[in-house]
């Protein structure tokens, strides 16, 4: 059985103890475990959505994605194991058209295509496939992910397929504890691809997370794509659900990600746009920089 969770010190222990069974690299756990030990080891204060708060604020140097969720009538069943995320409901990825929030063209033969999130591929797809095909035959593509807050790397794979285009591509290793998954393009969506000289750009901003941030990481290793706009958070770790206690539920690293161009990552430093910008100037900036010379 998890042990009680009801003081600093015993959450900071617990913790600790699900960091060694999951974070993707020691050297980084161990700094985060020493860290969660200093600042709350010995303490006897209650856990509350305070205290959490102070615990994500250490753990955010070493992971941007780690998170605590108090919940105050205690109603969480702790976890022995990670339960996994829970299925999407349909019904509710098609009523926002799979996260695609605008599709246009413009007089000049720009087209610009939204994406605010990335839900799971397999429901999400027909409305992705859409608006890439009403993007066919565009002069430039501007992919806008500046309120993207992340999702199925499945999605963002797909958006990689779309935009690289040609033979399928090595995008990046996702790197557990205890095994690798290597995530690739397919080359089924050559006939809805732009041609590899049309010039992409993608808008980015402090709202752009998790996998959000790994499609313009990606697409910017694979010299395919400009970006323009703010840097972004910096969260490229994998993370999975845990209830900790009756009252704390957590969002813990399980593994990271190897970038198959760079071999590395934008955990910690964020993804650097080549343009930068503030967010409402970052279309226009975009568009400009497509436009003729």
């Amino acid at each position: 059985m998890p042990p009680e969770v009801g003081t600093a010190g015993a959450l900071a222990s617990h913790l600790c103890v699900w960091i060694d069974r999951l974070f993707p690299d020691a050297d980084r756990g161990e700094r985060l475990k020493r860290a969660l030990d200093e600042r709350f080891g010995d303490g006897a204060r209650a856990v509350t959505g305070d205290l959490c708060r102070e615990v994500e604020a250490v753990a955010h140097e070493f992971s941007r994605h780690f998170a605590l969720e108090y919940v105050a009538d205690g109603s969480l069943v702790p976890d022995s194991e990670p339960p996994g995320w829970p299925p999407q409901d349909p019904r509710e990825v098609q009523l926002r058209a799979g996260s695609v929030c605008e599709v246009t063209r413009h007089p000049d033969g720009v087209g610009v295509l939204a994406l605010d999130s990335l839900d799971g591929v397999h429901i999400a797809a027909p409305y992705l496939e859409a608006g890439f095909a009403l993007l066919r035959g565009a002069r430039g593509v501007v992919l806008d992910l500046r309120r993207n807050g992340g999702g199925d790397p499945g999605t963002a794979t797909l958006v990689l397929d779309w935009l690289l285009g040609g033979k399928p591509a090595h995008i990046s290793d996702v790197i557990y504890r205890d095994r690798m998954r290597q995530w690739w393009t397919t080359g089924r969506l050559v006939d809805l691809a732009p041609p590899r000289a049309t010039p992409v750009s993608v808008l980015v901003s402090e709202r752009t997370f998790s996998s959000g941030e790994a499609l313009a990481y990606h697409l910017q290793s694979q010299a395919r794509a400009t970006l323009v706009g703010q840097r972004t958070p910096g969260a490229a770790d994998h993370i999975t659900p845990v209830r900790l206690s009756g009252h704390v539920r957590a969002l813990l690293p399980e593994a990271r990600v190897r970038d198959a161009v760079t071999g590395s990552n934008w955990e910690g430093t964020g993804v650097v746009p080549d343009m930068p910008c503030e967010p409402g100037e970052a279309l226009e900036a975009a568009i400009e920089a497509l436009r003729p010379g």
